[in-house]
């Protein structure tokens, strides 16, 4: 894309300055707080623009797939994303006015729509990854006792989960106190997502417990996918490309990378910036790239796709 030279340029410039710069210095007048604003404006227009992309083509192409637990999985990813992508433009909006005229409200909902996201897609793909495995590892005699009727279930269960503890979140916890209070001490209404000093000691540990097993989890599961790709390469040699189980790995292994490189390095630098609240805007660059995974579903593009998507289409 002609945008990714620019973002790189931009996000570069901009990580370097606010690392290097004095992170004590009030936000509202920080130089470094309009480099950050670009970088995370381009960031999300992008991720906004290639995902409803990506969402329209998958959409298109799950129409045709078979009624497994691992499209179900898939087709919940997709809802994931799409709820998320509804609160991007918010985002944009805020980071190119640099200026929230919403509400404390809805900004704490904006902020923890992104967190929640990065989370039920982590679950998700931990689901289809595992999925693939049990295929694999049990030639499909484990995974061929789940029904779609089970994968519907636990999507039942995740959502009614979802629906009911992270409003008690958001409610009780996320974003309580003022960040940066007004001089007559009512609540500040121009500055959105500003809640590192919301982080508590037990919520310290409590981040600490998820970004280690997150990052223990995708780098195990990468593992063990690059493995049953290893094994079936050995097994079929040339053949493997017309191996319909070699291109489903491969898909999961595909997976298993957009873990790793969209959520492995927020979770690392998470690690740091929990006792580090002045990294603030650093910490909020790197968790907007995780919003990269949007883009998972390109991994399922193919000829085959193609001729799916256009069939009247000829070479």
């Amino acid at each position: 894309m002609m945008a990714t030279p620019v973002t790189q340029s931009v996000l570069s410039s901009a990580l370097t300055s606010m690392m290097t710069s004095n992170f004590s210095m009030s936000p509202s007048n920080s130089s470094d707080t309009k480099d950050y604003h670009t970088v995370l404006l381009v960031i999300n227009s992008v991720v906004l623009l290639s995902g409803i992309i990506s969402l329209s083509l998958m959409i298109h192409i799950m129409r045709f797939s078979a009624k497994s637990i691992t499209s179900t999985a898939v087709l919940n990813l997709i809802f994931t994303h799409f709820v998320f992508l509804l609160t991007v433009p918010f985002r944009i909006y805020y980071y190119a006015t640099q200026d929230w005229k919403l509400g404390h409200e809805w900004c704490r909902v904006i902020s923890g729509m992104i967190h929640i996201h990065m989370y039920m897609s982590f679950l998700f793909y931990v689901i289809i990854l595992v999925t693939r495995l049990l295929s694999f590892y049990y030639n499909y005699e484990v995974v061929a006792s789940f029904q779609r009727f089970h994968g519907l279930l636990v999507s039942g269960v995740v959502w009614t989960v979802v629906l009911v503890v992270v409003p008690c979140i958001m409610c009780f916890a996320y974003g309580k106190k003022d960040v940066i209070p007004s001089s007559g001490g009512d609540r500040n209404t121009t500055q959105c997502f500003k809640f590192g000093k919301n982080i508590g000691d037990n919520a310290k540990v409590f981040n600490y417990i998820v970004s280690t097993l997150i990052i223990l989890v995708a780098a195990v599961l990468t593992g063990l996918q690059a493995n049953v790709l290893r094994v079936l390469y050995k097994k079929h040699r040339e053949g493997c490309s017309s191996q319909q189980d070699f291109g489903a790995q491969q898909k999961s292994l595909c997976f298993a990378l957009v873990m790793v490189v969209c959520f492995i390095p927020y979770h690392m630098f998470r690690l740091k910036y929990i006792n580090d609240i002045y990294l603030e805007n650093v910490n909020e660059v790197f968790l907007t790239l995780t919003t990269f995974n949007c883009l998972d579903m390109l991994t399922f593009l193919g000829r085959r796709t193609w001729f799916m998507c256009c069939p009247k289409v000829a070479f």
